[in-house]
């Protein structure tokens, strides 16, 4: 009886196809793999930190609206600000959502940066990997389908007002005037998108919405808070240690350092402020064994939660246009002195790192929890080591003193930065998160 048990098991296990989960490791990976093709052509393009924060958002949204379907999750742009209704798949007919989340980010990236060639060949490489696991019919029909959601995408991207801010005025400089921003040596650059305020918001009611409490008043007195600050930033310069230098470099993410040497101008590119934390984001995701559909997700919320920290931030630049600590410490210091850091081209107020790091942390805290302990490599592939962090605020507020250590900024710039980061995450969480 027991030889005919062993051989009728034998049987059932013989006659049952055992196959890999449809999305499985590998489409997870694909997930990944667009997200760090995005940051390596945002470096090559050479964007800007507000810039890249608009491209992160607008095709996170878009694979996010092609994947949601594995599992049915609720639209995030149907909670977003001026979004028409995305296409839903046809009932009862077979898609497979990773060829439909490739091609949305395809069409969509090409729109919004500058390597079209590049993410076409990039498609290609990837759809040759799925094109065989289903039959034509159904690839074919998930081209579509994705194709389908960057059309709704590539509007939206029409009507943000970005190719607005394009054409519109620079930034005027006034030299004279001790309270309003002036471009910094080296390069005396303009002003870096002045009219970045004027971009539709996802979340928020306006790019005002979130304003943080103001940095002292403009008095040179010696006891004044004003000059306390000046003080701090000045002295901290001349006695940096090696481990704050290594946080100032860590969170630098400057997308294109200038250096000079006699005559030679060379530069360096790196990743984004905001790239920096898609891919902590990605790296929490992994570690945690998120589904495809949740790390898409995360990938979306934390995306949006930079943009629409950038738009509040870049407003409080441009209403308060605080001089920079290199303007007044060469005249009321040193004339020769230059911040560790080099001096990002727009107004100091607020920190717009630590803007954007708080609202990132406050959405990947509440994705992964509050004490997610984790190791930070994303800078490996940029010549710097790893740091460990506690949590994910932990490191926002490392990336918010670093520009103090760094020379950039003033205490009061950093800490309100924080606040509004906070603010704007906030709102992300309780409208796209409900908590």
């Amino acid at each position: 009886m027991k030889k005919y048990l062993i051989l009728f098991i034998f049987s059932l296990c013989a006659c049952t196809k055992i196959t890999e989960p449809k999305y499985s490791k590998q489409d997870i990976d694909l997930l990944h793999q667009c997200e760090k093709k995005l940051t390596d052509i945002i470096v090559i393009d050479i964007f800007s930190p507000p810039v890249a924060s608009r491209i992160y958002a607008n095709v996170n949204i878009a694979m996010f609206e092609a994947i949601r379907h594995i599992d049915g999750k609720s639209s995030l742009a149907a909670q977003l600000n001026g979004f028409e209704a995305m296409p839903e798949p046809t009932k009862g007919l077979e898609y497979d959502f990773v060829v439909a989340m490739i091609q949305a980010f395809s069409e969509t990236a090409q729109k919004v940066t500058f390597s079209p060639t590049e993410i076409i060949d990039f498609e290609k490489e990837k759809m040759k990997i799925l094109e065989n696991r289903d039959s034509k019919e159904v690839f074919d029909r998930s081209k579509e389908f994705g194709s389908s959601i960057a059309k709704v995408m590539i509007k939206h991207l029409s009507q943000d007002n970005y190719k607005e801010t394009r054409g519109m005025d620079r930034f005027e400089v006034d030299a004279k005037n001790p309270l309003r921003w002036v471009p910094t040596a080296p390069d005396y650059a303009d002003g870096l998108e002045p009219n970045w305020a004027k971009m539709k918001t996802l979340v928020l009611d306006s790019a005002n919405q979130c304003r943080p409490k103001m940095f002292p008043k403009f008095d040179l007195t010696s006891n004044s808070a004003y000059s306390k600050e000046i003080e701090e930033v000045y002295q901290t310069s001349k006695t940096l240690s090696k481990e704050q230098i290594d946080i100032t470099t860590f969170w630098d993410d400057n997308p294109f350092v200038s250096k000079h040497i006699g005559h030679v101008e060379f530069n360096d590119k790196k990743m984004t402020p905001g790239g920096h934390w898609i891919a902590i984001c990605g790296k929490a995701s992994l570690r945690t064994q998120m589904g495809i559909t949740n790390t898409m997700n995360a990938y979306a919320l934390t995306s949006i939660a930079l943009y629409e920290a950038f738009i509040a931030s870049w407003s409080e630049k441009y209403i308060t246009l605080r001089p920079r600590p290199q303007t007044i410490i060469n005249k009321t210091r040193d004339e020769k002195w230059i911040s560790y850091l080099q001096t990002p081209p727009f107004p100091e107020f607020t920190s717009g790192h630590s803007t954007i790091s708080a609202a990132a942390s406050v959405i990947l805290t509440t994705l992964f929890g509050e004490n997610h302990s984790f190791i930070d490599s994303t800078e490996l592939e940029y010549g710097l080591p790893i740091r460990k962090f506690k949590s994910f605020k932990e490191a926002a507020n490392q990336a918010s003193e670093s520009r103090i250590l760094g020379g950039i900024h003033f205490r009061s710039g950093c800490e309100s930065g924080v606040e509004q980061g906070e603010m704007v995450g906030g709102i992300v969480k309780k409208v796209l998160l409900k908590k």
